[in-house]
């Protein structure tokens, strides 16, 4: 975290962002979003972080958002930020954010999965028989979560909890708007040789005008799977742009961690860090067409 930013009061540090407000009243109901290089698994912030992951999580971002911007308004007012922070963060309207965690699933893999096999369901949706760990799904379906407190899992949950949350109607927006941008984002991701097997995406509204508008990240490797879909293969694990190599790690005998324990993880070796850096930077040039220098 960059302690003091010149106009601006920290508030809040999450996992992975940091969070002022100005110091000036005047300019507005705003909030500087500052993505740092830290990264998370299984709940917990390791040690170290992997450099430059918050300018591609920040720079993809805000190009998803110009992708998706006929189908959704977003939260973003500038790019004018500190230089200590530039690349990395974006001044942003501040919504009243839903206590929903949207997310749209096309493809079966991780908790999705899991409760697949328990049930032949996700969320209640009943899926066809026989899917295995990256089966594509017969049409997107929309899987939403309660959102957890820090350092706890969020919780899958029913549509109709979302109806109890927020109400009927809003919640026939949320699911609407979720799966109009997975349904965009996935062709534009296919056209460019990689699968968008799910993604998480948040709204709030927006205190001015009362619509709905996408917030926080959009379809980035911490928020999305993204697979390369000339190695997708059902059945087994599939490699990805994400930070799965990091979860990959921290399971293996190599680590030497026990997850069951309270015990903290291990520091991350320089090789897991440096190969994770070359996926972020992989899936921003993949997905953008454009290198991003870092």
């Amino acid at each position: 975290m960059t302690s003091h930013l010149p106009g601006w009061t920290h508030t809040y540090s999450g996992k992975v962002r940091d969070l002022y407000v100005p110091e000036d009243p005047s300019h507005g109901d705003v909030v500087l979003v500052v993505a740092s290089d830290r990264v998370s698994a299984f709940d917990h912030v390791l040690d170290p972080g992997i450099p430059g992951k918050g300018v591609v999580l920040t720079q993809l971002s805000l190009w998803w958002f110009e992708q998706l911007a006929d189908l959704v308004p977003n939260h973003v007012v500038s790019t004018d930020v500190p230089a200590q922070v530039a690349g990395r963060a974006m001044i942003c309207r501040r919504l009243d954010m839903f206590p929903v965690e949207c997310v749209a699933r096309g493809y079966l893999t991780g908790s999705g999965l899991a409760e697949y096999r328990v049930s032949g369901s996700v969320t209640g949706i009943a899926l066809p028989a026989g899917l295995v760990d990256g089966s594509r799904l017969p049409e997107p379906i929309f899987t939403p979560a309660r959102k957890a407190e820090l350092g706890e899992h969020d919780e899958n949950v029913p549509f109709e909890a979302v109806v109890a949350t927020v109400g009927a109607d809003t919640a026939e927006s949320l699911r609407a708007l979720t799966l109009a941008v997975y349904g965009r984002a996935e062709a534009i991701a296919r056209e460019r040789g990689v699968i968008l097997a799910d993604t998480k995406l948040e709204f709030g509204t927006d205190p001015t005008t009362g619509a709905i508008t996408l917030g926080d990240e959009v379809l980035t490797p911490d928020s999305s799977r993204f697979w390369p879909a000339d190695l997708w293969q059902p059945g087994r694990a599939q490699a990805s742009f994400d930070k799965q190599f990091v979860r990959d790690w921290l399971t293996s005998s190599a680590s030497g961690w026990d997850r069951a324990s309270d015990s903290p993880p291990p520091s991350l070796p320089s090789d897991v860090v440096g190969r994770t850096r070359d996926r972020y930077l992989e899936a921003y040039e993949r997905l953008t067409g454009t290198p991003l220098p870092v």
